[in-house]
């Protein structure tokens, strides 16, 4: 599976490089950077006495989206902001854009290695690496979703759920890379297809493009084959028709191109949802632990600043793929009722066989649906609301228009604060 699922590799170049060994955010212990720290949620004034006599540091920063101008790009320099800002400008952030350093098949390398020092990572294309964290993306296939407050919920829901996961912590530090938020739902995943139509009938013999070990076996019991390629040469797959289908994630589709030759889209009920949606991971690499620990501490809060603006980005690249969907004459329809109960079947075998693993605990569904159960009331209590259905998204949906802030600091103060370093 390790070599179906392998990634995009971009060519490599040379970084800032700092020796040490990761763990610390992951364990909530102080690194070999030593100095003085400081509470969560202290006053500026406290922050800047905490990093009075400290030397300034440049970090090399890889995040996913392609270039400055990408739609993904907002969530980087926020990040990049927050954490500049915090230091009082004594963290600089050498923004790496385009995987310009390491594809994904090697960022765990470049992170170890010190090319890198900070970065956004594809665990769910290695499976035999972190079989942890294929565990969790199948045990939170199915769960309900909406195109934007669903959205919020799963990403809180990823995090939530990574951060209970010791054996998934282990796997992070067996690779020499320290977690600083250990799961990430970067977005929800579609059918994205050249011809319309998703019944039962329309799956057989097609071609879909999969990303997952969840995805998968969805494919297979639908009667289609699955087809692993990297990312960056699905465009021309679907141009050429060397695939039909491809299961993914609305915002990276509509920066690529993607709904001009593949319109047509599919969405799962509100009560249902397709599959695998945890994907992603920001971590630290091989430097981190040789940061002094008031560095340690702003990097690791940063994701409590950034969740809403990364769950609004993407809500707006769910809403431009609609858009971009409706120019290509497209459609956006919901998924086939019979198809969904076939999907239905193969989750519940794949959470069964979570369970019988045992590496996430045989507790784990119980734990996804008490999480999904707690994080969508928080949601509720905060009135967010989608406004409209998927169809017209991008009628009702206007970036901005919902504060998802307080969402984040929630989950940051009862799933990140007890593995902050200190």
């Amino acid at each position: 599976m390790t070599r179906k699922l392998a990634p995009l590799a971009i060519a490599a170049s040379a970084a800032l490089a700092l020796s040490g060994c990761a763990g610390g955010a992951g364990g909530g212990s102080a690194g070999s950077g030593g100095g003085e720290g400081f509470a969560f949620g202290a006053s500026q004034e406290e922050v800047d006495a905490a990093l009075a006599d400290l030397e300034p540091v440049t970090l090399t920063y890889q995040p996913p989206a392609a270039s400055p101008e990408s739609i993904m790009a907002p969530a980087a320099t926020a990040y990049q902001e927050y954490i500049e800002e915090r230091s009082g400008g004594k963290i600089t952030l050498d923004v790496v854009w385009g995987q310009a350093i390491a594809g994904y098949s090697e960022i765990d390398d470049a992170l170890a290695d010190g090319r890198l020092d900070l970065a956004y990572n594809l665990p769910i294309y290695n499976p035999a690496e972190y079989p942890s964290f294929d565990a969790i993306a199948s045990s939170m296939s199915g769960l309900p979703i909406s195109p934007v407050v669903g959205e919020a919920v799963y990403s809180a829901v990823a995090a939530d759920i990574g951060w209970q996961s010791q054996s998934l912590l282990d796997e992070y530090e067996a690779q020499g890379v320290t977690p600083l938020t250990p799961v990430i739902s970067s977005g929800g995943y579609y059918p994205v297809c050249s011809e319309e139509g998703s019944a039962p009938d329309d799956w057989t013999g097609r071609q879909i493009r999969v990303a997952s070990t969840s995805h998968l076996g969805v494919v297979e019991e639908l009667g289609a084959s699955p087809v692993s390629m990297e990312y960056v040469e699905v465009f021309e797959a679907l141009q050429r028709g060397t695939v039909d289908c491809t299961l993914a994630q609305l915002l990276p589709s509509a920066e690529g191109g993607i709904l001009e030759v593949a319109p047509h889209i599919s969405y799962s009920s509100d009560e249902y949802s397709l599959s695998s949606r945890t994907v992603g991971a920001e971590l630290a690499g091989s430097s981190f632990e040789t940061l002094p620990l008031a560095y340690q501490q702003i990097i690791f809060d940063a994701a409590s600043a950034t969740f809403g603006g990364i769950v609004g980005i993407t809500a707006d690249g769910n809403a431009e793929s609609v858009r971009q969907a409706k120019a290509a004459g497209g459609t956006i329809a919901p998924i086939d009722e019979e198809t969904e109960e076939i999907i239905g079947k193969v989750h519940e075998e794949q959470h069964a066989a979570v369970a019988e693993d045992g590496l996430l605990g045989d507790d784990i569904a119980e734990r996804v649906q008490a999480s999904a159960d707690k994080w969508s009331g928080v949601a509720a209590d905060l009135g967010l609301e989608d406004q409209g259905s998927f169809e017209d998204l991008d009628e009702w949906w206007e970036s901005g228009e919902m504060d998802f802030s307080p969402m984040g600091e929630q989950l940051y103060e009862e799933a990140f604060l007890e593995h902050r370093p200190e």
